[in-house]
């Protein structure tokens, strides 16, 4: 089925009494994901953002919660609020990274109710990818710029109309709002069709990758591997599913609010304990974590690789390090005795 761009246009515009809207905008810094009003603010045809929105469930930093000492008597507020949200363009490399956090913030020890309650209140729209930029490789992982994985509602951009996919529950809660759908022509199905079946022109392969790596955590391959990178972070900040995180208390007086913030396994502090040891105290030791936690032991623990070749680390790295190079040279290396 099929709905005009007009009709979605005030589909949507309705939708703001109702939900929080976020959805893609050009600002000084390219794209990036921002409250809107209006469809008319929307920008449609950009190929990604600088930053993942991962960040409207998992932010970038905020505060769990505040206390107030008095006398004896403490007491603690959650400072969680939730609005009702729409998340408008994800593309389906963001959308399955949203898959692969929910496994890291639920499973079968713990919920962590902020990010939970905030996906839990939230709708996705995703759009497929017509245009495919030459750092994107999430064919690379059996995944699709056209695929619907972890949206509840998808549609694919046909000029003046979008083709829509109704996935989930909450998804048929906003689509009801969707006026005028029609059938497609052939011409229309035959576009679908071609961008459902397109894939990235760049792709590594990752078929080996995990066993490879069972048997090269002392191997040679990190010892020149971390030589020109800077630690600048670029890559764990703009991954949509790097998940790292710090909390810290802000204290005043007798109040104080504790605070979680991003952080990096990249960073030199991430690991310093406070007896002053740090068991990751150089550039080979992190570059090593970081891609055995990814095409690894993250697999080992969730059945997928922790990344969705999105290609924004590739495009970000400021000394052009490539994760596919990376990987390609895992892949390559020799196998030493252990």
């Amino acid at each position: 089925m099929k709905i005009s761009k007009e009709k979605f246009g005030q589909a949507f515009d309705a939708l703001v009494a109702e939900y929080q809207i976020i959805a893609p905008v050009s600002d000084a810094n390219g794209i990036a994901f921002k409250g809107v009003k209006s469809f008319s603010e929307v920008k449609q045809d950009y190929l990604n953002s600088k930053l993942p929105p991962k960040a409207f469930f998992f932010p970038q930093h905020e505060k769990l919660m505040s206390y107030k000492k008095e006398g004896k008597d403490v007491t603690v507020k959650s400072e969680l609020k939730v609005d009702n949200t729409v998340l408008f363009g994800i593309r389906p490399c963001d959308a399955k990274g949203m898959q692969l956090l929910d496994m890291v913030f639920k499973n079968d020890q713990y919920t962590d109710p902020y990010y939970f309650e905030r996906r839990d209140k939230s709708v996705i729209i995703g759009v497929a990818c017509n245009k495919i930029a030459p750092t994107c490789f999430c064919s690379s992982f059996g995944l699709s710029p056209a695929g619907s994985e972890g949206s509840d509602i998808f549609l694919i951009d046909l000029g003046d109309s979008y083709d829509v996919e109704v996935i989930t529950e909450k998804g048929k809660a906003v689509a009801a709002r969707f006026e005028e759908l029609s059938e497609l022509s052939a011409d229309e199905q035959a576009l679908v069709d071609k961008i459902k079946d397109a894939e990235t022109s760049s792709k590594v392969d990752v078929s080996t990758t995990t066993s490879k790596l069972d048997k090269m955590f002392n191997n040679p391959y990190w010892d020149t591997l971390q030589e020109k990178c800077i630690g600048c972070n670029v890559c764990s900040f703009s991954c949509p599913t790097c998940h790292c995180f710090d909390i810290s208390e802000e204290v005043r007086k007798n109040e104080g609010t504790r605070v979680r913030t991003w952080d990096a396994c990249m960073a030199p502090l991430f690991t310093l304990h406070g007896s002053g040891h740090n068991p990751r105290d150089n550039k080979k030791a992190r570059w090593r974590q970081r891609m055995m936690h990814k095409f690894n032991y993250f697999v080992h623990n969730n059945g997928s690789m922790s990344c969705v070749g999105c290609g924004r680390c590739i495009k970000g790295c400021p000394v052009n390090m490539d994760i596919r190079q990376v990987i390609d040279g895992a892949n390559k290396a020799e196998l030493v005795v252990e």
